[in-house]
């Protein structure tokens, strides 16, 4: 069945969910070092469709499924409870389709992919904005509301921020009912910690740490084509990511990583 069972199946689909599983179990992306953050995504997104589409049997349900589930079982590592307090399970989410409902998703599938109840932290990505506009507080909002309802329901225990100057964090802190416990700074903008930010920080104690992702880790165009490479003549400009989530599960004592991946979802506009 292979390449033309997954074409089949795509073009009935209305969301696609997939997932790298744990990509230190994937013994060609070891010997493989990724220029660049959006190079490693972009990888693992056509080599898990690659496997997946034939991996396909005959016997596949052909009924059309509404949400279709792309992983390669392989590679997924589910975490053994007992070691659970041992683990701190950490996720980094972009939101790609600005939508604030996604985060929930996101948040879920993580959990649900990992076998855990709850993850340790999440960190969010600022969302896409147009061209010519500033980031602003209400504009984040709707997504920090989103993040504070999973905290109350458990889900997550400590939610942070990404690439927010002093000014922006400072707004977001003090109109926040959970307030950011950590906020990335992108070493390629600025090498030295800006003053007031780190002054900043360690009043309200916000953990500064540090990141190289770009400010659009998977686009549009990038997807697609990793689509098109990995399932011939499927018609890819149908398709459009909604949200990425990388996740990493570090073993607290040692401090080393034991399992780290993707989960996305896209969905069809269908023409």
């Amino acid at each position: 069945m292979g390449t033309e069972g997954a074409r089949a199946l795509l073009e009935r689909a209305g969301r696609l969910t997939l997932q790298t599983g744990n990509l230190l179990n994937w013994g060609c992306l070891r010997k493989k070092c990724p220029a660049t953050p959006s190079e490693e995504v972009r990888d693992c997104i056509q080599k898990t469709l690659t496997e997946w589409s034939s991996k396909l049997g005959q016997d596949q349900n052909q009924e059309t499924l509404e949400v279709l589930e792309c992983t390669v079982a392989q590679a997924i590592e589910k975490i053994n409870p007992e070691e659970r307090d041992e683990l701190k399970v950490s996720a980094k989410l972009f939101i790609v389709g600005s939508n604030s409902s996604s985060i929930r998703d996101a948040v879920d599938l993580a959990c649900s992919a990992l076998g855990v109840a709850q993850l340790d932290s999440v960190i969010i990505a600022p969302p896409p904005i147009e061209d010519g506009t500033n980031l602003s507080l209400e504009y984040l909002q709707p997504y920090w509301k989103e993040l504070e309802n999973l905290v109350q329901n458990k889900k997550i225990v400590a939610i942070g921020t990404s690439d927010l100057d002093k000014m922006l964090l400072e707004q977001l802190y003090l109109w926040a009912q959970v307030k950011p416990s950590s906020n990335q700074v992108n070493l390629a903008s600025c090498c030295v910690m800006p003053p007031d930010l780190t002054a900043f920080a360690k009043e309200c104690d916000i953990q500064l740490l540090t990141h190289n992702d770009p400010k659009e880790l998977l686009c549009e165009a990038s997807f697609q084509e990793a689509l098109q490479e990995s399932i011939q003549n499927v018609k890819a400009n149908e398709w459009i990511p909604l949200w990425l989530l990388r996740y990493s599960v570090i073993v607290k004592s040692r401090g080393i990583i034991k399992s780290k991946g993707y989960i996305m979802q896209a969905k069809r506009n269908a023409y």
